[in-house]
């Protein structure tokens, strides 16, 4: 069959009691699901044919909205910490930037204009910074940017580095680092760029997500 014919799921996983949960199906592929800060929604990408876009469910009802209706790839949201807006990626300009929308799918714009392509974005809890990974030159960077686009600054660049998390507290990113021909590891930074180190995790590892604060 092909793949734009079959019904993607989404599923919610419940680590305390093992419960899988189905949230509906959805024609395509489904990728790069996010929760909101307060946890009743979920962002997500739907690809079908080629493109992508980002749809919005709110949990409670199960029902979903979709945001994007672009011809470009749209992927990888990620809510602001108040919970109004989601910056994404989209190449809708000619190459992968990052942009910011509202909550509803309104107000798009574009964020960042620096040379390269741009990724794999997250919003900080403390919501003053947005996290991105950019890709220039043979070359990948982990990177903060004001939500307006401004200010943007380079913490580390490696011949691979991704995947940024940001730590609770808003100071700190973990990210992936692969050497070439190596094993990836998992490093973080803070967020001036000076105090740069290996994770306390002995083995590989690539695209870590740092929780919330436990209580």
């Amino acid at each position: 069959m092909d793949l734009t014919d079959e019904a993607a799921r989404i599923y919610l996983f419940d680590l305390s009691t093992g419960r899988r949960e189905s949230l509906g199906e959805f024609q395509g592929m489904v990728f790069a699901p996010r929760f909101s800060p307060d946890g009743t929604k979920v962002a997500f990408s739907v690809e079908r044919n080629g493109n992508s876009d980002i749809y919005v469910m709110d949990l409670r009802s199960r029902t979903s909205r979709r945001l994007t209706a672009d011809p470009a790839i749209d992927t990888s949201p990620a809510f602001s910490p108040d919970g109004s807006s989601i910056v994404f990626n989209s190449d809708r300009g000619g190459s992968p930037q990052l942009y910011v929308m509202n909550l509803d799918g309104s107000g798009v714009r574009r964020i960042s204009f620096g040379s390269g392509r741009y990724s794999t974005p997250v919003w900080s809890p403390r919501g003053d910074l947005i996290a991105f990974t950019r890709q220039n030159g043979g070359r990948f960077s982990i990177g903060v940017m004001a939500p307006d686009g401004s200010g943007e600054r380079i913490l580390t660049s490696s011949y691979l580095s991704e995947g940024p998390t940001w730590a609770p507290n808003g100071r700190y990113i973990m990210f992936f680092r692969e050497p070439p021909g190596g094993s990836p590891s998992l490093w973080t930074v803070d967020v001036t760029g000076r105090v740069e180190k290996p994770a306390p995790y002995a083995g590989a590892g690539s695209d870590p997500a740092w929780s919330p604060l436990l209580d």
